[in-house]
């Protein structure tokens, strides 16, 4: 018997464990083939709301933000492409190169919501392998745009978004929301709207969750 599970992936393509943490969670998902069937929507998530346009350089961005030298940005790059490659994703070896605000990403993620089964899932794949593995512009449109095209969408619909306010005050209030909830990080994965997995999580820590909670074990 397969149980289906409600499956919210609170995150940002600008965050690289993002990434890590839904490579993990599609291959926990795949493990479990048969017994949980997920319903994924991919919700909002701004690490950097307020960033200029013309980003930002990603060095200077994380010394600014989190007091981290070179060398300690480059351990972790290393450590998050070794993960990454757990889950079979490949990271830019430089790092993203400049960082960028992502709010018209969100609004084509949530316009691709009502695209048809998996539309959503694609884009932000699509998106991420932009971002997170060839350290794309995010904010110009045309790498939005070729992003909806590589996920089979239609880039004619999702260019009259950008050109538009359209799902602006939908992804607004959803932000809103999950900040309320107290979502302060990402990726944050929240299972039958009451199970949350916080982080880029090993493969067995979400496939070990999700059996639980299909199961009954976990109320």
């Amino acid at each position: 018997m397969t149980t289906t599970l409600k499956i919210d992936f609170v995150s940002d393509i600008a965050c690289p464990w993002c990434a890590v943490g839904l490579g993990a969670l599609e291959k926990a998902l795949s493990n479990l083939d048969g017994k949980v069937k997920a319903d994924l929507h991919f919700q909002p998530f701004e690490l950097n709301p307020h960033m200029a346009p013309g980003g930002q350089d990603l060095g200077e961005h994380l010394t600014q933000k989190y007091g981290s030298t070179p060398e300690q940005q480059a351990q972790i790059r290393q450590t998050i492409a070794e993960r990454g490659a757990e889950v079979g994703f490949e990271f830019h070896p430089g790092g993203r190169g400049r960082v960028y605000n992502t709010f018209n990403a969100h609004r084509l993620l949530h316009w691709a919501e009502g695209q048809g089964a998996g539309a959503q899932h694609a884009l932000k794949k699509a998106f991420l392998q932009a971002y997170q593995g060839r350290a794309e512009c995010m904010e110009d449109a045309e790498v939005l745009l070729a992003g909806v095209a590589a996920a089979g969408l239609d880039a004619v619909a999702a260019r009259e978004v950008l050109a538009s306010d359209a799902h602006t005050a939908e992804v607004r209030e959803r932000q809103q929301f999950y900040a309320q909830a107290g979502i302060r990080s990402v990726p944050a994965i929240i299972i039958n709207d009451k199970h949350l997995i916080s982080g880029g999580q090993p493969v067995e820590v979400f496939e070990q969750a999700l059996r639980r909670i299909a199961s009954g074990e976990v109320a």
